[in-house]
C-alpha cells in the first residue's frame, strides 16, 4: 500500500469519516470498531475492475448498516500495486498483510485480486491468524493440491497448519477445462495454440486448458503451451509463428494487465483471424479498450459465475442498485465483493464480538449463504466455493456478450 494513501486512510479511520464507513458517526462516535482490510491493485490497468470490487465492499457495509452487533464496521481500502509497474508488487501485498495482522482492530482480509499475490499475503495471513477472503484469485493450487505439483501447495501457505484463506469465486479448475469443452463443442475447433504469460494465474489456467484440450482430443500446435513475455514491445515474431501452423483458435492464458490485448493486435497485424479466447483476468473494461473493435472481432472471454447482466434476483437488484448509485454498469467482479463482505459481516453477525478466532471458525463454517448476491453457496473444506459456473462471452459492439453458462455441479 502507497504510505501516503495509508496514512490518509488511518487518519480517516481515527476521524470516524472514512468512504465505505456506513454508519460512522464522526470523532464522538465511542463504539468499538470491526475493520476490514482490502488488497487489490489500486493503480494501473487493474484500477477499473479493482474499483468496482471495492465499491462491492462498500455496498455490502451500508446493507448492513455499517456495523454489526453493536461495532462501527471501518473500512481500508490498500494498494498492493505501484505506480511505477502499474500492477501488483510482491513487497506491496506483503506490507498490507502485515498491516492487517498488526492491527488488533482487522477482523478480515478481503483480497488480493491477483493469485500471485495471495502466494504473499496468505501464509503472513496464516500465521497471524487472520482470515482472509479473496473476490478474484483464481489459482486452485492457493487451496487445494494440484496432480504433478512439486511446490508444496496449498500447505506451503499454510505455516500454521489451518485454513485461513477461502474464496467466493469459482477456481481456475472449473475455467480452464470448461473453456475447452466449449472449443471442442461450440467453436469446433481441433487445431489450437496456447500462449499465456508466464505467471502463476496465466501459466496455471493455460495449464488446465491444454490438459482438457489433450483430454478431449484436441491437438495442439507448438508442441504444448508457449510463454510470451509480456513487457515486450512487440509480439510479431511468435504471432507469425502461430500464422505458419494454421490453428482453429488460440488461447492466451494471462491478463490485460500482461498485454492481453497488444497480444491480440499483433495476431490480427499477422493475419491470424481465428478465434482468440482470453480468461477473466480480461473480463473487464480495459481489456475492451485495449485493443479495437476489429481486433477484437472473433474474440471470446470467460468469467467463473456468471456476467452482471444475467443475475436474478438479488442479484439483479445489486446490478440495478449499483448502477444508480454509481452511474455505470458493475464490472464482473463488482459481485464478488460484496459477496466477500457479505459473508464476512454475516460470521460477524453470528459471533457478535471482536474475537480473530471466532469469526474465522464462523466465517469457514458458512453453509447455505445466502445472504449475498450470487446465489445459495457454502463453503467446502478447502475454503473454495461450491458455486461451479462459467460464462463464455463473446465480445460484441464493445461489450461481453454471454453466449454460454455451463455449470458444472
Amino acid at each position: 500500500m502507497d504510505r501516503r494513501r495509508f496514512l490518509a486512510a488511518a487518519t480517516g479511520l481515527a476521524a470516524g469519516s472514512m468512504a465505505g464507513c456506513g454508519g460512522c458517526g464522526g470523532s464522538k462516535d465511542t463504539r468499538p470498531v470491526l475493520k476490514i482490510l482490502s488488497s487489490f491493485p489500486r493503480t494501473g490497468s487493474a484500477q477499473g475492475q479493482t474499483d468496482t470490487i471495492v465499491n462491492g465492499i462498500k455496498m455490502a457495509i451500508e446493507d448492513f448498516g455499517g456495523e454489526v452487533a453493536g461495532h462501527r464496521i471501518d473500512y481500508v481500502d490498500a494498494d498492493d500495486a505501484t505506480a511505477s509497474s502499474g500492477k501488483w508488487e510482491a513487497a506491496a501485498e506483503a506490507k498490507n498483510a502485515r498491516d492487517a495482522v498488526a492491527d488488533d482492530d482487522v477482523m478480515v482480509f478481503i483480497g488480493p485480486y491477483n493469485s500471485g499475490a495471495a502466494k504473499v499475503s496468505m501464509p503472513i495471513l496464516n500465521e497471524g491468524g487472520v482470515l482472509q477472503i479473496s473476490p478474484a484469485a483464481t489459482w486452485p493450487g492457493l487451496t487445494k493440491k494440484q496432480p504433478g505439483d512439486t511446490t508444496g501447495e496449498p500447505e506451503v501457505y499454510r505455516p500454521a497448519k489451518r485454513v485461513t484463506f477461502c474464496r467466493v469465486c469459482p477456481t481456475d479448475d472449473v475455467q480452464g477445462p470448461l473453456s475447452a469443452d466449449f472449443v471442442k463443442e461450440t467453436l469446433t475447433a481441433k487445431k489450437v495454440y496456447i500462449l499465456h504469460d508466464n505467471e502463476l494465474y496465466g501459466d496455471g489456467i493455460a495449464g488446465l486448458f491444454e490438459a482438457r484440450c489433450r483430454a478431449i482430443g484436441l491437438e495442439i500446435l507448438g508442441g504444448g503451451r508457449r510463454p510470451i513475455v509480456h513487457t515486450q514491445t512487440s509480439f510479431r515474431e511468435i504471432t507469425e509463428q502461430v500464422r505458419a501452423l494454421n490453428p482453429d483458435m488460440v488461447y492466451f492464458g494471462g491478463t490485460t494487465q500482461t498485454a492481453a490485448g497488444k497480444l491480440v493486435k499483433d495476431l490480427r497485424a499477422s493475419r491470424v483471424t481465428c478465434p482468440v479466447m482470453v480468461p477473466d483476468g480480461c473480463y473487464e473494461q480495459a481489456f475492451l479498450d485495449s485493443a479495437s473493435a476489429q481486433d477484437l472481432a472473433n474474440v471470446y472471454a470467460t468469467i467463473g459465475g456468471t456476467d452482471p447482466s444475467m443475475l436474478k434476483g438479488k442479484g439483479k437488484e445489486f446490478v440495478e442498485k449499483y448502477k444508480a448509485k454509481y452511474t455505470k454498469e458493475p464490472e464482473a467482479y463488482a459481485v464478488y465483493g460484496y459477496e466477500a463482505a457479505a459473508v464476512f459481516l454475516a460470521a460477524a453477525k453470528k459471533v457478535g464480538r471482536k474475537d480473530r478466532e471466532a469469526i474465522l471458525k464462523a466465517c469457514l463454517e458458512t453453509k447455505d449463504f445466502e445472504g449475498g448476491v450470487v446465489g445459495k453457496w457454502s463453503f467446502d473444506a478447502d475454503g473454495d466455493t461450491t458455486l461451479q459456473q462459467l460464462t463464455i462471452s463473446k465480445v460484441e459492439g464493445g461489450k461481453f456478450v454471454p453466449q454460454k453458462t455451463v455449470d458444472k455441479k
